[in-house]
């Protein structure tokens, strides 16, 4: 496969002006940053799929090596489809939004800044909640009670009775 070095310079133009146009607050520059950014998608995709060859019509006297993989051109056509309605979709959007107020611009919602301001803790809702603790993080005190606790539930332990005399507690004697 030869690499040519022009359609690679040329897709990442494409990415980079792309990524630029859709970082900007006006809505036009998103669909022509979004446009630009499947143009070098498609691109890619092509250009992955290996060489120009034959056409992928079946015929005995040529190679199964010289012809063309149909699988990119088909995930190019499909891609082209598919941009084509989203770019269709969003123009209508930016349409209906010139209509509403005259403005091409995306706006920041007062009630998306104050969301964006606020503390994610919340210290009367979050004062109920108790740590939670698990094995893997527990410290050696804590892992040294649950061990003895184990020890006593599986052993019998001794214990002074009243009257001066041992029992063993547990083993049902």
């Amino acid at each position: 496969m030869i690499i040519d070095l022009s359609l690679i310079l040329v897709m990442g133009v494409l990415y980079a002006a792309g990524v630029y146009l859709i970082l900007d607050r006006s809505m036009t520059r998103v669909v022509l940053g979004l446009m630009l950014i499947t143009n070098a998608t498609n691109i890619l995709i092509l250009h992955a799929g290996g060489p120009a060859g034959f056409a992928p019509f079946y015929a005995t006297d040529i190679a199964a090596e010289d012809y063309s993989d149909p699988l990119p051109q088909a995930l190019v056509l499909t891609a082209i489809v598919i941009s084509c309605a989203v770019t269709a979709l969003i123009l209508g959007i930016i349409y209906r939004s010139w209509l509403l107020s005259r403005a091409d611009e995306i706006q920041d919602d007062d009630e998306d800044i104050r969301v964006a301001e606020q503390s994610s803790f919340d210290m009367e809702a979050d004062a109920d909640v108790e740590a939670e603790t698990s094995e893997f993080d527990a410290d050696e005190e804590t892992r040294e009670r649950q061990a003895n606790k184990e020890r006593r539930k599986t052993h019998s332990i001794p214990v002074q009775s009243a009257n001066g005399s041992d029992s063993t507690e547990g083993s049902g004697a």
